[in-house]
Parts: structure tokens; C-alpha cells; sequence
């Protein structure tokens, strides 16, 4: 996966994942359209979205990193074959990587698996040599650098925030996981 290096489905594309009537996907609105409609939400922490255009399909993934309104780092990209949760686990990925070990901040995601496996699932998959009780752990690579990620930073708080509920910076890192959608960001 490059950096928006793939551009796949525009317009009339449907984006599959998260819960709610996200805004972003059904107006595809850019970041700077997301900054000029929501101010709610926290406006410090890193925020994670993962999306994907059919489940598996082409995708996309976001991150962006935000202090008092901030922001201090962004990246996205995309893949042309991929699944919803494979972008919500690099979007996580490119979050961590922000950070320094010592930094003492929440990185926000509206995946619930992701948020379960980082904070609970993994190190008992760990223990058991990568496996779960009733068989693969599915997207392992990717389980395994966030959550080797995640340890390193051990002071990076890893938070469920509701999907497409209004919040600025989640509704952000959405637009960026779509980006893939438009010919703008």
C-alpha cells in the first residue's frame, strides 16, 4: 500500500464498515468540508478510520494526529483488494507510529475489534502462539504490528469513539480513509 498512490471508485461508491450514517460517506466530504461543519468531539488524541468500498473491495485508511485542534500529522492511503478491518488495523498502525514511546495520549478508533484486540484478544493470542481458541487469527501481520505498537507506547491510551456521530477528528480521519473516493482530500 502506497501513500495515495492507488485511485479506485469515485463518486456513487458505497464505503462498507462502522456503524451509523456517516456523512462523509454518504456527502464524501473532504477534510477541509469536515473542519468547516463539526467542532464537537475531543480535540487532542490521535484518530484511526479504516474503509473499504464492498467488503472485500478497494479501501482506504486514515490518520491524523491532533493537539488542541491542531494538527501535528496526517497520512492516508489506500489498496484496490483489501477488507474493512485490514483498513481500520493499518489506520491504527499509522496512528501509533506518531507517537513516541513516552507520549501520554488517547488514539481514537470507531472499530470495536480493533479497540478488543489491542487491549484484550492479543496478549492471550500472544501466549498461545498466535492462535485464538477456535483457530487463525484473521489479518495477523497487522495484529501483531499494532499490537507491538501499542506496547511500545505504553502510555498511548487506545479508545472506542462512536462512528459518524459528529466528532470533528473522527469525522476527519473518515475523509481520509475515503480521500481514495475523490480527487481532492
Amino acid at each position: 500500500m502506497q501513500h495515495g498512490a492507488w485511485r479506485g471508485p469515485r463518486a456513487g461508491a458505497r464505503r462498507s464498515g462502522g456503524g451509523g450514517n456517516s456523512v462523509t460517506r454518504t456527502q464524501n466530504l473532504t477534510t477541509a468540508q469536515v473542519l468547516s461543519r463539526f467542532t464537537s468531539g475531543p480535540d487532542t488524541g490521535v484518530f484511526t478510520d479504516g474503509s473499504c468500498s464492498g467488503n472485500p473491495g478497494p479501501g482506504g485508511w486514515g490518520a491524523v494526529y491532533v493537539r488542541q485542534g491542531t494538527v501535528l500529522a496526517q497520512e492516508h492511503g489506500a489498496s484496490p483488494d483489501t477488507t474493512n478491518n485490514r483498513m481500520e488495523f493499518t489506520a491504527m498502525i499509522a496512528g501509533l507510529r506518531f507517537l513516541g514511546p513516552a507520549e501520554e495520549v488517547d488514539v481514537y478508533t470507531d472499530s470495536a475489534l480493533v479497540v478488543n484486540t489491542l487491549t484484550q484478544w492479543a496478549r492471550g493470542w500472544e501466549r498461545n502462539g498466535w492462535r485464538r481458541k477456535d483457530g487463525e487469527v484473521k489479518n495477523l501481520e497487522l495484529v501483531r504490528e499494532a499490537y507491538e505498537l501499542a506496547r511500545e507506547r505504553p502510555l498511548a491510551h487506545i479508545r472506542w469513539i462512536r462512528a459518524h456521530d459528529g466528532s470533528r477528528w473522527n469525522e476527519y480521519a473518515d475523509a481520509l480513509s475515503t480521500a481514495y473516493l475523490r480527487t481532492e482530500v
